[in-house]
Formats: C-alpha cells, structure tokens, sequence
C-alpha cells in the first residue's frame, strides 16, 4: 500500500535527509501535498515531488487525498499540526521535539491516544546501522551494558545577543537518553542532573550533565549507569579547538568489553581477543529505515503504540533531570 503523504515544514534537513528517503521509496510514499513558511521552498519541493503547495497545515491535514502527516522540522505554530491531524484522522511521523512543558506535552500524548492515530516519534539513533550491530554484540560477545558514556560538544553562538539558551536540544537530550534505554533494555529508576555556569551573573550553562541509574536486573543482570553530558565550553572563535578530538557518539563498558560508537556506522570494539573495527557503510541509511517503519505501524491491522511511549518516557527523563538540578537531589522514577 503507497501512503499517500502531506509534509509539514521542510527544514534544514529536507535535501539532505527526508528527500532522498522519499525518492528511494517511492513504492511506499507518495507526496501530495507540501506546507512550508518560506514559499519558493515550498515551490521548489512541491515541483520535485508533483505534489501542491498548501497556505496552512490545517487545509493540508484536511485533504481527502493525505493518509499520513510529516512533520520535519519546527515552526511558530509548536505541537498545533499534531492536534489538527488528530482532529482528522491521520497518521504523524514527528521529526521535532515538543519543547513544551510537561502538561502540555501530556496533552498532546492524550489527544494522538484518544483518536487512535498511528503515530512515530523520530528516534533515529536506535536504528543506526553501528547501534544494530552493537546489539548483536551485547547478545553474543560482549555481555550487558555495565556503564555509557554519552557526550555532546556543541559551539556556542556568538551571534546570540543575550538570554539564556539552554546546551542542550531538547530533541538531542532526547534521543540520547532513548539510545541508552535501548541498549541496556530496562527501565530507568532513578535520575540526577547537574549543571556548570560560565560566570557568576551568567545566565547560561557551559555544560549540563544528567546521570541515569537503571538498577539491578532479572536473572543476574548487573545494575547499569548511563552519563549523557553535552557542553558549550569552547568559544565559538575557537574553530580548531572545536574540531580537536571530537568524543566518540556513545562509548559502553559491557561485562566482556567495551564498546565506541561514531554514527551512523562506525563500530570500534574491544574484548579479550584485542580490537575488532567494523564500517557499517552498506546498510541501508537510517532516514529510509525510519520511514519503512512508519510505513508498518500506519498499514499494520495492530495499533502500535512503542514509539510513541518511548518518545514520551525519554522527555520524561529530560525533565525530571532539569527538576533534580534545580532542586539539587536525586529524582527516582516512576512510569
């Protein structure tokens, strides 16, 4: 079955991910309609794929002939797409943070629930070729995940006139914290966040970290901590200091061996045996695994809920660790 999709905001990524993903599966989706703030992108999408430009998401979401909603990057109108597509019936693949506060955010997790709508929070990090194969290897080689390491070095934006910003993305945070949930396979039970200033009368932070406890498991599992940090410490004039020994994506102490990770496939493991490196270049790309999936849980006869739970355990997380550094205590969770 060829899902019939309407594309809501194209986004910096439109050339470099989501249009190549739709012309290789073009079995699978076909692009009808496009709504984009800036017109002549709109156009220049719009002529690519045959598909009509829309003056609102609103009529788009409306349109007798869309099966299915994209949403792929934000804009001024925040979660409302969402809302207007659950008022219609259709399917979401959500490609953007809801960096909302967290009633809101259970409101739209209510609303896509109510109506029934198959719907797929974008967690590419799960899918990528090297998290795969890590997978494999945690079943196989190199036993449970005992620590990860997750960090992010961003380069601040001198061009920021002024208030806080805070260091990490949102949609980042939350994909990491998703990626470590992934890999150890069991629940979080506990949440502490810390922060650093540049200054005093600073209002921004230079680095944010939250570390997350997943306790003890069955059948003699070890306990498993995961750090995900991400810091804006180097100035933005500093170019070469910024590009110096970037950290590996994601780095996991397993019970055999450990475990770099650089996405979307670059594999670097170690056990007792010495240093095993695998480039997992021929997988297919992420983006078009994505969008197969979304294909599934839209067509399946089975209401698929995953995505859309682990999207929501994942921000969650995110802000029970802001609650924990403003309160200075650890946070235990509960879902």
């Amino acid at each position: 079955m060829k899902l019939r999709l309407g594309v809501v905001n194209l986004g910096t990524s439109w050339q470099t991910r989501y249009a190549p993903a739709l012309r290789t599966l073009n079995e699978w989706f076909e692009v009808r309609a496009i709504y984009e703030p800036v017109g002549h992108r709109a156009e220049q999408a719009a002529r690519e794929f045959h598909a009509r430009t829309e003056d609102g998401f609103r009529v788009l979401t409306q349109g007798e002939d869309i099966d299915a909603i994209a949403i792929l990057a934000p804009a001024w109108h925040g979660w409302l797409p969402i809302l207007a597509a659950c008022d219609a019936g259709k399917a979401v693949y959500c490609a953007v943070d809801l960096n909302l506060d967290p009633e809101k955010v259970r409101y739209v997790k209510q609303r896509v629930e109510e109506t029934g709508i198959a719907f797929t929070v974008e967690l590419p990090c799960r899918l990528a070729p090297a998290t795969l194969r890590l997978k494999e290897l945690i079943a196989t080689q190199l036993g449970q995940p005992r620590l990860l390491f997750c960090h992010r070095r961003y380069v601040p934006d001198s061009t920021r006139s002024g208030g806080r910003s805070p260091a990490w993305r949102m949609r980042d945070l939350v994909e990491a914290i998703d990626w470590c949930r992934y890999l150890v396979d069991r629940e979080a039970t506990s949440v502490v966040g810390v922060s650093h200033r540049r200054g005093e009368g600073v209002c921004d932070d230079d680095y944010q970290m939250l570390s997350l406890e997943f306790g003890v498991g069955q059948a003699g599992q070890y306990g498993a901590v995961a750090q995900i940090s991400c810091g804006r410490y180097i100035p933005a004039e500093w170019h070469e200091a910024a590009s110096f020994r970037p950290p590996a994506d994601l780095q996991v102490a397993c019970e055999k061996g450990i475990a770099f990770i650089d996405l979307p496939s670059k594999l670097v493991w170690f056990d007792s045996a010495g240093r095993h490196m695998e480039s997992l270049d021929s997988e297919r790309p992420v983006d078009e695994q994505l969008l197969r999936q979304f294909h599934r849980s839209v067509t399946s006869l089975v209401r698929d809920t995953s995505s859309l739970e682990d999207g929501y355990r994942a921000f969650s997380i995110a802000i029970d660790a802001e609650r924990s550094r403003e309160q200075g205590r650890r946070i235990a969770l509960t879902f």
